[in-house]
């Protein structure tokens, strides 16, 4: 029987730690291609978004004050991803132009929106955190970097920022750029993680824990940038206990051709790509932390107006902890009680009150003992608390009821990309959502024996992407794994929360830098 993989072929995928069955299933998606999501409808403050109150947040922030002393919080960063798409613009002007004047480019701002946007980079180059590197880059090189600006001549600087033998800010990661200004002092988004973590995650020790995902390729840059920094926050009783885990190579997905076939390099190997933040799935199972803390490397804020933020993550946490001892305590009395329709019912209430999850007509009408299998199944599964934001327009993902294809519904955070669009109904539901996802999640991922759940089953695989990109001039279709915060928790315990604005920082490109949030007070 023809093999679609040589020998060659599998020696590759064994050293990456991929076997052959999950490279034949993988092709299969390809060639079926992926169901889009079904949408029932938005989560809103009426249907699944709880809305806290004053006598809430204190409640919330006292119960997590006592989970976080006894040393069972952790941070969790995916860090790994290089700043290229942050300097995306200037990467094209560098290479497009010899010379990047600003009177050529007022004229073409009107009508192009890459222009504009390269007119207030210009524009604010002095308001952003590594202003003082490049100016001493180039003086360094023997040019005067406000004569320049003056003369509107950008050319150098640009080149400054992004290239090699600049600041080679587009190869870096993003945790290593230089975000906000204090005085004289510049931060990282790394250092400002640092600081997040004293904040909220700190136990009765006086340890703070964060764990970043990083790339193989800037292991030792970023280590090395973090032991240079962290003694300027440490001391005071407080210490950082910091770790770190690559992507995965064996969560790698294979690549096609347009004909679906194994897209091949031109040595004849297969080529493999990384299969998106939902690879980290395996990276977060493997945590000791309780209570794990999920938030991007770009989302962080000025020293100001942190406070708020801390307030809701201790919130979001403090929800967590209430959620797992209550679903522990059933899942004890179910496991080791008789059936008991008291508790039955009891349990029942709960898992719809607190869990929005709800017994079908089957299971209602079904023996005591199938309810309570029900039960156990549905309360032993890893669980997430989410804080939701009032939609502003923001980009990402939101909170939908999803129709899944055994029936059932479950509440999801979907992204535009899942969603069929030239569905007059789903588009509708779609710009209908009341609130996006920041992002800022809380998890816990551990069973009421204290043992970690195996992530890998309570992922919906056909929340999966399709995407079209090229290598060596050549298309391709590339697969990406379920987003870590959308498939990849599909059938995890989940909770909705609404949380300010505030709590949503993303610096996306180098513009989101001159933002207000991430620029000093004035």
């Amino acid at each position: 029987m023809h093999s679609t993989f040589s020998y060659k072929d599998r020696q590759q995928m064994a050293e990456m730690g991929i076997t052959e069955q999950t490279a034949m299933e993988q092709l299969k998606i390809f060639e079926k291609g992926l169901p889009s999501i079904r949408l029932q409808r938005p989560c809103t403050t009426g249907d699944d978004i709880r809305v806290l109150n004053d006598s809430d947040l204190e409640k919330y922030s006292q119960i997590y004050s006592e989970a976080e002393k006894d040393g069972k919080a952790l941070k969790f960063v995916p860090a790994s991803g290089a700043a290229s798409r942050m300097f995306k613009l200037l990467l094209k002007f560098n290479k497009g132009f010899n010379n990047i004047h600003l009177n050529n480019f007022e004229a073409n701002a009107e009508n192009d929106s890459d222009y504009a946007d390269f007119l207030k980079f210009a524009n604010g180059i002095r308001n952003y955190a590594f202003w003082g590197d490049l100016k001493n880059l180039l003086d360094q090189k023997g040019l005067d970097i406000e004569e320049r600006i003056q003369s509107g001549k950008f050319k150098e600087i640009v080149n400054a920022v992004v290239a090699e033998d600049g600041l080679n800010y587009a190869e870096l990661p993003k945790g290593l750029i230089k975000f906000h200004q204090y005085g004289s002092e510049t931060r990282t988004a790394f250092e400002e993680h640092l600081v997040e973590a004293a904040a909220y995650c700190k136990d009765k020790k006086g340890i703070a824990r964060l764990h970043f995902t990083i790339s193989p390729e800037h292991e030792e840059v970023v280590k090395s940038h973090i032991r240079s920094i962290r003694n300027k926050y440490e001391g005071n009783g407080l210490q950082f206990e910091i770790s770190y885990s690559f992507q995965k190579p064996s969560t790698n997905t294979i690549a096609v051709d347009m004909e679906n076939k194994p897209f091949r390099l031109e040595d004849g190997t297969i080529l493999f790509r990384p299969g998106g933040h939902g690879a980290l799935l395996k990276n977060l199972g493997e945590l000791e932390g309780d209570i794990i803390f999920i938030k991007n490397i770009d989302n962080v804020v000025q020293d100001r107006l942190k406070g708020e933020t801390y307030k809701y993550k201790r919130v979001l946490a403090g929800i967590l902890v209430e959620l797992q001892q209550s679903i522990f305590h059933y899942l004890h009395r179910l496991s080791n009680e008789r059936v008991d329709p008291q508790l039955i019912k009891e349990a029942n209430d709960f898992a719809g009150n607190k869990l929005s999850v709800y017994m079908s007509d089957y299971i209602l009408n079904a023996s005591l003992d199938e309810q309570k299998q029900f039960l156990i199944e549905k309360f032993n599964r890893p669980i997430r608390v989410g804080g939701m934001v009032k939609n502003e327009g923001e980009p990402g993902g939101g909170p939908f009821w999803v129709k899944h294809k055994d029936g059932t519904e479950s509440m999801q955070v979907v992204e535009g990309a899942q969603v069929n669009k030239d569905d007059p109904e789903q588009k509708n539901i779609w710009e209908s959502a009341t609130h996006f996802s920041p992002t800022d999640f809380v998890c816990a991922v551990r069973d009421f024996r204290g043992k970690p759940f195996d992530l890998m089953k309570f992922r919906d695989l056909d929340a999966a992407f399709i995407t079209k990109k090229y290598q060596d001039s050549r298309q391709l279709k590339a697969l990406e794994l379920p987003g870590l915060w959308n498939g990849s928790m599909a059938f995890w315990n989940t909770v909705f929360v609404e949380v300010p604005i505030i709590t949503f920082n993303p610096v996306k490109t180098a513009l989101d830098l001159l933002r207000p949030n991430h620029q000093p007070e004035t």
